[in-house]
């Protein structure tokens, strides 16, 4: 089943972003090479599509997973999340309507 992660950035990620988003693509690139990402990518802090030093506030990720608990533990252990860019995470199911 398809699950949405949506994460909310603590305030001035930027710095700390950069400094561990290889790690958080790699996990990424992971799950697009087993066929299980839908979707991943920040949520600007501007109307932009580069922020530059305006930066983030928190990122989606849509993939599939086995189940809710996975979703989550997979959220968690995501670089973002372990080294404390990720504020808050929300793991919710997620049924894919359109386009079909």
């Amino acid at each position: 089943m398809l699950y949405a992660i949506i994460a909310e950035d603590v305030a001035d990620s930027l710095e700390k972003r950069l400094q561990v988003r290889e790690q958080h693509l790699l996990r990424l690139r992971q799950l697009q090479n087993e066929g299980r990402l839908f979707v991943a990518g920040p949520f600007p802090a501007i109307d932009a599509l580069d922020p530059a030093a305006a930066g983030f506030t928190g990122s989606l990720i849509v993939a599939e997973f086995d189940s809710l608990t996975e979703a989550t533990d997979w959220a968690n252990k995501d670089p973002y999340s372990e080294h404390g860019i990720f504020k808050n995470i929300s793991v919710k199911p997620f049924k894919k309507v359109l386009p079909g």
